[in-house]
């Protein structure tokens, strides 16, 4: 191995641009459906239950996954405070970039996966430019450690947010791909995060943050919906940079609150065909977010490579 490249397996830049590439499913909601219970930090059970995180990575990638993330989304400094556990960014991710790397072993690929915060930028927040990048970077350096080939950051809502987490890869001396996506919910006619972020303002912040592919995840959407998002970014990337991968992780639909807990209905063939429709407006890396399934990925996999 060189650095982070197996030999015999393309970089993941040069991967990205070969064509259909495959990320996986929820990690969160699998745990659920595992019996973990919900709010807890499910970063520790890297340690506390590493079989479990190994067994859905492997499930994953024997679906048809290229690649898998790391169980390290709520893995900064900020979101691990919530849980006491600031003094472990390090080895809670590292751990979990080790723990996706024995599955993926040397042909398939990790992201390191990085979410937000939990807080905003200041004035709306108590958060400093330089304080948030820096605990960012943390991550950062602890994933990429442990062999990881990239880096996706997810379900950003702020555009400050995210273009700082960006940076915080690019600063940390990383020369490794950065994916980088908003989460979105459709507001009349229109598309907006939380934070009320476009989808022109998000794709061209990001890609002058230097993201080199920029994507959406997340959501309360339907799978129309989705579609619909992936035609207006692959539209809004390519009036910036022709040149910009964009990918998308769609949930499995809009959850339903059924008992108090949110139940998404959207079977593995309905999400395929969503996917390919997705595929066909010119979005080449996909994956799912909450709800989806190893059953879903493995349904996008036949569809879009049959």
């Amino acid at each position: 191995m060189k650095g982070n490249i197996f030999v015999g397996k393309l970089n993941l830049k040069d991967r990205l641009r070969k064509g259909l590439f495959l990320l996986d499913g929820a990690m969160g909601t699998q745990l659920i459906g595992l019996g973990i219970e919900p709010g807890k930090c499910s970063e520790l059970l890297n340690f506390e239950s590493p079989g479990l995180v190994l067994r859905i990575h492997n499930s994953y990638l024997g679906a048809g996954s290229d690649a898998i993330l790391t169980n390290t989304f709520g893995g900064n400094g900020f979101t691990l405070a919530r849980h006491g556990l600031a003094n472990r960014v390090g080895d809670i991710n590292t751990t979990g970039a080790q723990l996706a790397r024995k599955a993926a072993g040397q042909t398939k690929y990790v992201l390191g996966d990085i979410g937000p915060s939990g807080d905003f930028l200041e004035p709306l927040g108590s958060l400093k430019p330089d304080q948030l990048r820096g605990i960012f970077a943390d991550q950062v350096k602890a994933l990429q450690a442990r062999g990881v080939d990239g880096f996706i950051i997810e379900t950003m809502g702020a555009v400050d947010e995210v273009v700082v987490a960006v940076e915080a890869v690019k600063y940390s001396g990383s020369s490794l791909p950065v994916l980088a996506s908003m989460s979105f919910d459709k507001r009349g006619d229109d598309f907006r995060t939380m934070m009320g972020v476009d989808v022109k303002t998000a794709v061209s912040s990001l890609v002058a943050a230097g993201a080199d592919a920029v994507g959406f995840n997340c959501g309360t959407t339907s799978l129309d919906e989705y579609v619909e998002l992936a035609k207006r970014y692959v539209a809004a990337a390519k009036a910036v940079n022709p040149k910009v991968l964009v990918f998308a992780e769609p949930n499995a639909g809009k959850p339903e609150l059924l008992d108090g807990k949110a139940v998404y209905k959207v079977t593995p063939d309905e999400f395929a065909d969503a996917a390919q429709e997705i595929y066909a407006a010119g979005i080449t890396i996909i994956g799912g977010c909450c709800g989806t399934s190893p059953a879903h990925i493995e349904a996008v996999n036949k569809k879009l490579r049959s």
